[in-house]
């Protein structure tokens, strides 16, 4: 999953203290603490305001005026202290417009989100605890260790897999121990590690399909279905990822043929190291029994059925987005999402043959360790509705609407991406800065005359591709640090990447845009 507590996670899910007299990035949660209560001291300064909508409730353009909110001091104080109850479970007055927990009206707040977080958490944590996974790509490493381009290309490949379907980014720290070895055997040095690890994981999650942290809060926050968009969003996929992979390699290709042109170079005993894993790589593969490969089977099982329950497939197969849907459409949301991998965890459970108490402990373990991303969501949801109850949001709308007029559909999906990039390393929780921009940027995709999946993908790109460098994730920072590598050196060997995948991704998005 990706890092939203700013804090780095060892292959154990224990987590590491910061150091003492060292200053550090606030947490997501602190963050989005202080930009409540800035949201909320700017709503006495922003005039209220709103739009007419259309029978869809989306917002129309060129009807914004002026109206007055309504609001004393103590409702707005109110709101305030509410904020975190109305973020999960505020419900909307349907002539108002106001959100509060005691209200009659539409779920407003992300409850649905929030207990979908908590399900994935407790799956993915089963998962691991039976080590299949573990082993599985630890079998894949030690087949391949003898064929090292194909085996960095296997490794970025299943990480990138695991990336775009459910956030696979934190969980790569426990694998340095045994990719760095192998590749120091191979005669590259620890730099391609490096590379195949955080780049690997962050592609995946750069060019998340349904990644639930991405790709679900972010469709949850614009309105939208899971699937929407998930078209553009695995070509995306496919070509980002290959691209990545010959990156990686043409590197790794150079520095065995000459070491010397290594950007990190060689610590003293890496040779040594690099004997030794040899000598180890010679052994017996790790044994994957009938038990593991049950558990990855039921694991692909799941994941491939929840891609199926939320695509659109009548406007995904016929490109119609107004399409009659077909009758064996699931149309699956985060409700439905949730009992399946409640239910999921259980199954891998039960195939992986767990005790009634081991299992029980290990589902409550994983949604409690996934608690700190739900949070975040529910407090950024909690800012959306201090905007919505005293109408600064249309107001926060209309002062952008500028933007958008004259430009096309291409330039405005480019201008999302690069947008969010600042916010991206403001707002280092995934979760959080969906949850915040979306009801912002997804009515300007009305005004701007494209769809609301394709702000998704843009603005999803922006958060991935800031996720691959910067030092606020515990992915980046404390992946360099495991291998002993150099931030600064990591930079030196990104940088070109991370400029040809920007080009990339506007290209993707503007055409996205010409396509919608």
């Amino acid at each position: 999953m990706t890092a939203d507590d700013g804090r780095t996670t060892t292959d154990t899910g224990t987590q590491q203290p910061d150091q003492k007299g060292k200053l550090s990035f606030p947490s997501a949660l602190t963050i989005l603490a202080i930009v409540t209560v800035a949201v909320w001291l700017l709503a006495f300064l922003i005039p209220s305001g709103q739009y007419d909508r259309n029978d869809s409730g989306a917002p129309i353009q060129g009807t914004y005026h002026r109206v007055d909110s309504g609001q004393s001091f103590v409702d707005r104080l109110n709101d305030l202290f509410l904020s975190p109850v109305n973020g999960l479970y505020g419900i909307q007055d349907e002539k108002s417009g106001q959100v509060g927990p005691d209200l009659a009206g539409e779920l407003y707040g992300s409850a649905g989100v929030f207990l979908f977080v908590l399900a994935i958490g407790a799956f993915i944590t089963v998962v691991f605890a039976t080590g299949a996974l573990d082993r599985g790509i630890a079998r894949l490493a030690h087949r391949l260790r003898e064929r090292g381009a194909l085996l960095i290309a296997g490794i970025m490949v299943v990480f990138s897999v695991l990336g775009t379907v459910e956030g696979f980014a934190e969980e790569t720290l426990g694998f340095y121990g045994l990719i760095v070895p192998l590749m120091l055997a191979l005669g590259y040095d620890r730099m391609v590690a490096v590379g195949t690890i955080i780049l690997g994981a962050g592609i995946g999650v750069l060019c998340s399909t349904v990644n639930p942290f991405a790709t679900g809060v972010a469709s949850s926050a614009a309105d939208i279905s899971l699937g929407d968009g998930i078209v553009l969003r695995f070509v995306m996929w496919v070509v980002l990822t290959a691209v990545t992979i010959a990156y990686v390699i043409r590197y790794a290709r150079r520095v065995q043929k000459d070491p010397a042109r290594s950007v990190t170079g060689f610590l003293p005993g890496d040779r040594d190291q690099a004997q030794e894993a040899a000598g180890e790589a010679a052994g017996e593969a790790p044994a994957l029994t009938g038990l593991h490969k049950a558990v990855l089977v039921t694991m692909t099982l799941v994941f491939a059925f929840m891609i199926f329950s939320v695509v659109p497939w009548s406007s995904a197969l016929t490109g119609d987005a107004d399409a009659t849907p077909y009758g064996w459409e699931l149309d699956w949301s985060f409700p439905q999402l949730a009992a399946l991998f409640l239910c999921a965890a259980v199954l891998i459970g039960l195939v992986a043959r767990m005790r009634e108490q081991q299992l029980s402990s290990t589902i409550i373990q994983g949604a409690a360790d996934f608690i700190s991303p739900a949070l975040v969501i529910v407090l950024a949801r909690g800012v959306t509705v201090i905007m919505n109850n005293s109408k600064i949001t249309d107001t926060v709308l209309h002062s952008i609407e500028g933007v958008v007029k004259g430009t096309s559909a291409g330039v405005f999906a480019i201008l999302v991406f690069v947008v969010n990039l600042p916010l991206a390393f403001l707002i280092p929780s995934t979760s959080g800065h969906a949850t915040l921009a979306m009801p912002i940027l997804a009515p300007l995709a009305d005004f701007a005359g494209v769809s609301r999946a394709l702000v998704v993908t843009a603005w999803q790109a922006a958060s991935g591709w800031m996720n691959l460098w910067v030092p606020t994730t515990a992915v980046t920072i404390g992946g360099v640090a495991l291998a002993k590598v150099g931030y600064d050196r990591y930079l030196r060997f990104v940088w070109p990447l991370l400029a040809l995948l920007f080009l990339l991704i506007c290209g993707f998005v503007a055409l996205g845009a010409a396509w919608t």
